[in-house]
């Protein structure tokens, strides 16, 4: 396994950095830039002498932080000018997500865009005052090149010094949010959701938008949820089209398995190769919920080899989840993945006829060099057809096809292994440690997999040994024997979530109480008793000028819209209303401009979606050893109910621990010694019933 760590140049000392635990920073360990980490000593020099602070922000598997590296930070004469005019210092955002999110703001607001690497000179009080993404060596193309940059923001800060000040105070104004509450988000938001998804689809390729194009799992989850509401088709085809485009495309490894970051050609063929723990978690979900919804064998496939991929190569030996797998090797992105013909003669031999036919791979390459356009002789493994067409295209039994396949993409995958791997990122976040864990737990659930639950929790008994804080709550990140960072508001929200997911899957309560403990901290240190909604940093975190929400659903969902969510779940699951309150408080925070786009929030969406109902929680009594028990909980594992809660109460125990949680549980019993089912819907409950088909017929499923 290649892990990140800083190289050493000859005759070059390390700086401040080599004593850190963030991969990202360990490859500066050895810049001649005099970096320090996010401390008060770097503050406190600044002050001092009077500098400016050049704010480098990336993550150790960003191709153009890498590209920045190369050309500047481990430039002598760059290092030297940076040296004298700044204090600099290096930020990994996966680590310190509270000052990439703050500064990206920032970044957003002063150029209309932003991006990584984040570049941001900023005063010595923390007040922004220039901020931009990648930048050269020397100016190119009208982008200002560090050489230049310099000496021109030394020369602004000694002569126009109040400006810079004015600037900063301008910027830091314009970004205190003001009230975010509208109109309280209804059911015409979800209409108004699917109408601005259904204009943006793609119809030939799937997905939404143009190049570059990006997974998005979430817009899936959503359809999905509004195809069950509304019974709309359409819905239901977008997300099929654009999970089978996925699953077959470039940006799926066929060879290794797994999920690349995203696509930068509409065709989802040209990836950034890429891999990150949080796609993995999120787009599993998506299939696992597409397979729940149309039975699709596809669907399940793809949902194994990303569990396989993620088991066999992101996986610490004590059961915590590492977080990404860098684009490039040897210094060039995707060398690792592609091929060329000759490379796959040369490792299937005569065999080779049928993997060319099936991954497309073509003697002058499958696609074309961004800049010039022209083939270059490699190629991405994609398919074009199902395992079934492919097959019977062929004239093969499928069976007889799949053995040949799996055969050739061993064989390939071995030969592979032989090259210089990617570098791993290996650090351990709790935020996407809890939305994989939530992933495992729900496929567990489906596809009835025992390796699958107990790598959730494992992983969650890694969270809770090594994770915690000694005096209340969580730590954001773990690597190398140190756990650091105070958690955010993702670190609760996310693996809250995992642990309900978990719940649902073992019916250990003691998941259940460890949601509830972590929901009463998160609600106590992030909670906006003004305005409603969730801070990103607690109420302890001084560092920050001011606090700030995250509600947008981007790549990783947002932390407020899986607490509305986790909240809506548990007061369902516990009856304490309180929290449901605090979960529509959560949507109403934001509703002023989640409303005019709701497209852009659609893990929202579903929180809101359960809000509405209709919704349901079931309670299953019964014997867990009994049969009719264990039947009765597996058609509701398989069935699409996204908005539901099921609770277990084991009529086996006299005293079940579940009902000190959910009191009402109490007093349902098992009928006529039978596993029993009990529906309740939109707050009214139904006859109970030994009958799984009648416990479908209730939730309207039958």
């Amino acid at each position: 396994m290649t892990i990140f760590e800083g190289t050493r140049p000859l005759n070059r000392k390390p700086n401040r950095l080599i004593s850190q635990k963030s991969p990202y920073l360990l490859q500066h360990a050895y810049n001649p830039v005099d970096w320090y980490s996010w401390e008060p000593e770097a503050f406190d020099k600044a002050k001092r002498e009077d500098k400016l602070i050049f704010l480098s922000i990336g993550y150790s598997t960003c191709h153009w932080c890498h590209v920045m590296e190369q050309e500047s930070f481990e430039d002598e004469e760059v290092a030297k000018l940076m040296n004298e005019v700044f204090v600099s210092i290096k930020v990994d955002r996966e680590e310190r997500p509270d000052i990439d999110s703050f500064y990206m703001a920032v970044c957003t607001a002063m150029t209309g865009s932003g991006g990584w690497p984040l570049n941001i000179i900023i005063s010595p009080d923390k007040k922004p005052i220039f901020a931009v993404t990648y930048i050269p060596k020397k100016s190119i193309y009208q982008r200002v090149g560090m050489m230049e940059l310099i000496p021109q923001i030394k020369d602004l800060w000694e002569k126009q010094r109040n400006d810079f000040d004015s600037l900063g105070d301008k910027i830091i104004s314009s970004l205190r949010e003001v009230s975010m509450k509208g109109d309280e988000l209804n059911e015409g938001t979800l209409h108004d959701t699917y109408e601005q998804l259904f204009g943006l689809f793609d119809e030939k390729n799937g997905g939404f938008g143009n190049a570059p194009k990006f997974p998005s799992p979430h817009n899936l989850n959503f359809l999905l949820r509004y195809w069950k509401r509304t019974g709309d088709n359409m819905a239901l085809h977008m997300v099929v089209n654009t999970l089978i485009a996925m699953g077959r495309g470039g940006i799926y490894d066929h060879i290794g398995f797994g999920f690349h970051r995203y696509s930068t050609d509409s065709r989802w063929l040209v990836p950034h190769f890429e891999k990150m723990l949080y796609d993995q978690a999120l787009l599993a979900i998506a299939y696992i919920e597409g397979y729940q919804a149309t039975g699709r064998q596809e669907f399940e496939n793809t949902v194994k080899e990303v569990f396989a991929y993620v088991l066999r190569d992101m996986t610490d030996l004590n059961g915590g989840f590492y977080s990404a797998q860098d684009a490039d090797s040897e210094g060039v992105e995707g060398k690792f993945y592609v091929w060329t013909l000759e490379e796959v003669q040369g490792v299937l031999g005569e065999n080779a006829d049928l993997a060319i036919k099936i991954f497309n791979i073509a003697n002058d390459g499958n696609f074309r060099d961004e800049v010039s356009g022209k083939s270059i002789g490699e190629n991405i493994p994609y398919l074009i057809k199902s395992i079934p067409e492919l097959a019977l295209e062929l004239g093969m039994q499928e069976d007889e096809f799949k053995q040949h396949l799996e055969s050739a993409r061993h064989k390939l995958f071995t030969a592979r292994e032989k090259r210089i791997p990617p570098g791993k990122d290996d650090k351990i976040l709790t935020d996407w440690n809890g939305l994989m864990i939530a992933a495992l737990a729900k496929g567990a659930r489906v596809f009835g997999e025992p390796e699958y639950e107990l790598a959730a929790i494992k992983a969650a008994d890694f969270i809770l040994t090594k994770m915690r804080r000694q005096e209340e709550g969580l730590y954001h990140r773990y690597r190398d024997g140190e756990s650091a960072v105070p958690a955010f508001l993702d670190d609760y929200a996310f693996f809250v979530w995992g642990l309900l997911e978990l719940y649902e899957t073992t019916f250990k309560v003691s998941y259940l109480k460890i949601a509830l403990e972590l929901t009463e901290i998160q609600l106590k240190h992030f909670w906006d008793e003004d305005n409603g909604g969730f801070f990103f940093t607690s109420d302890e975190d001084t560092e920050m000028l001011f606090r700030k929400k995250e509600f947008y659903d981007g790549a990783v969902p947002a932390g407020n819209s899986i607490a509305m969510q986790n909240l809506l779940r548990l007061g369902r699951m516990t009856g304490n209303s309180e929290f449901e309150k605090k979960a529509m408080e959560t949507g109403l925070a934001f509703s002023g401009k989640v409303s005019r786009s709701p497209a852009g929030y659609t893990m929202l969406m579903q929180a809101l979606d359960f809000a509405i109902g209709p919704s349901s929680e079931v309670v299953i009594a019964g014997n867990p050893n009994k049969g009719d028990t264990k039947v009765m909980l597996e058609v509701l594992r398989h069935a699409f109910i996204p908005n539901k809660v099921v609770i277990f109460h084991p009529t086996d125990e006299e005293s079940p621990e579940i009902a000190d949680i959910a009191g009402f549980v109490g007093d349902l019993k098992s009928i006529d010694g039978k596993a029993t089912a009990y529906v309740c819907q939109n707050y009214a409950c139904k006859l109970p019933t030994n009958d799984k088909e009648k416990m479908l017929g209730l939730l309207k499923l039958s």
